[in-house]
């Protein structure tokens, strides 16, 4: 099949098949123009008072000043060490483990835990379970990470809860990536069951879960780790979910290399992406896969998602972007081989469930794949299967 024109921003380069996008008479995304409210209308420095100010209600007031909800990746650990050092609050820290950690990332978690000094709360869901809502998401959403974005922000909510700790304080902005949101200077979103339902959650509820998976194995307990609380549990605590990335002037790359100097956290080679982008996503073992999936969608990976944020900040012209694109966006990762055997499918039926989810009008066409080579520990992940295409 012939490939339509795809139109892209010309700013950030960005397809129009990336979710949210809209473009204005001069070709530029919502997105780009969004960034300029960040870059040019916005007084962080009155912002992180306005943080401050927030968070002197809860101090001291509570078993613990606020929850920090904790991957260990670049984001998160920042935020927890500013969190410690900068306002000196006393973090309760969850993680919701998804089943796919790296070693050196789990040696970055402890490292980073034992020098600030913090509690911490991890839960890691039943894998066979796991197993079956990432097949299911993926047929229903082309993305199998259904458990892990629902995990992550419904748990830490749910110890708030149980723990009447009222406070929580997320990472970056969403406005930093989709059209969803906005930085307005004058109005923010906080991270509530609204932007739960709209942003996280692929537009299926725990609920609705449940009924597509029809198993008479499982039932509403066992999807309760994956469910938003009640409102009306949440209000009885007061409770108020931040984004962080609000209160300041979001900087990734600024960002990571304060928690290397301050907490030693280390890079990791990371697939579809260049190593000057080897602070993203280190955490996964499986992260590959899901921007393959993006490009198979989409026609585009990670690298033209960082490109464009650097491109944005003015830290890289368009130029140097086009050549690290171009370079990297179209490798097949070689955890696909790992993926295929824990879910127990072939690589044709990954395809075949992957192109239903095409975004006209890209196309995507098999001669332009080159292959990724083998991350270092990719031989010591364990291939036991959570799936079993006979009983999924």
């Amino acid at each position: 099949m012939k490939n339509f024109f795809l139109k892209s921003c010309t700013k950030c380069m960005m397809p129009e098949t990336y979710e949210t996008f809209r473009f204005d008479d001069k070709g530029v995304c919502n997105v780009c123009n969004n960034w300029d409210v960040k870059l040019h209308e916005i007084n962080w420095d009155e912002r992180i008072k306005r943080f401050e100010e927030l968070v002197q209600g809860f101090r001291g007031k509570y078993d613990y000043d606020c929850i920090v909800p904790f991957s260990g990746g670049k984001d998160s650990t920042f935020i927890l060490h500013q969190i410690v050092k900068r306002h000196n609050l006393k973090p309760l820290v969850v993680s919701f483990d998804h089943g796919f950690f790296r070693e050196k990332h789990l040696k970055n978690n402890e490292r980073t835990l034992k020098i600030l000094g913090t509690d911490q709360i991890t839960f890691k869901p039943n894998m066979k379970l796991v197993g079956k809502l990432m097949f299911e998401s993926l047929v229903r959403k082309g993305d199998f990470c259904w458990h892990c974005h629902t995990g992550i922000y419904a748990y830490p909510m749910q110890i708030a809860v149980k723990f009447k700790v009222p406070l929580i304080i997320w990472g970056e902005s969403s406005a930093e990536y989709n059209g969803y949101y906005e930085f307005d200077p004058e109005k923010y979103s906080d991270m509530d069951e609204e932007h739960f339902n709209r942003y996280i959650n692929l537009g299926i509820t725990s609920d609705d879960m449940l009924s597509l998976l029809n198993d008479k194995n499982i039932t509403e307990r066992d999807l309760a780790p994956f469910k938003y609380p009640n409102l009306r549990d949440l209000k009885k605590i007061g409770y108020r979910s931040l984004k962080y990335g609000n209160h300041i002037n979001w900087d990734p790359i600024k960002q990571t290399k304060i928690i290397q100097d301050e907490l030693g956290w280390e890079f990791d080679e990371v697939e579809g992406l260049p190593p000057d982008f080897w602070m993203e996503k280190i955490e996964c073992r499986v992260n590959g896969i899901r921007d393959w999936l993006k490009y198979v969608k989409r026609g585009f990976g990670r690298t033209a998602q960082s490109v464009a944020r650097e491109i944005r900040l003015g830290k890289m012209t368009k130029e140097e972007g086009k050549k690290l694109v171009d370079e990297y966006h179209a490798k097949k990762p070689k955890s696909l081989e790992y993926f295929l055997k824990i879910m127990d499918m072939t690589e044709e039926e990954f395809m075949n469930i992957a192109l239903k989810h095409e975004i006209s009008p890209w196309n995507y066409s098999e001669k332009k794949v080159t292959h990724g080579k083998k991350l270092h520990d990719q031989d010591n992940w364990d291939t036991t299967p959570i799936r079993e295409k006979n009983n999924s």
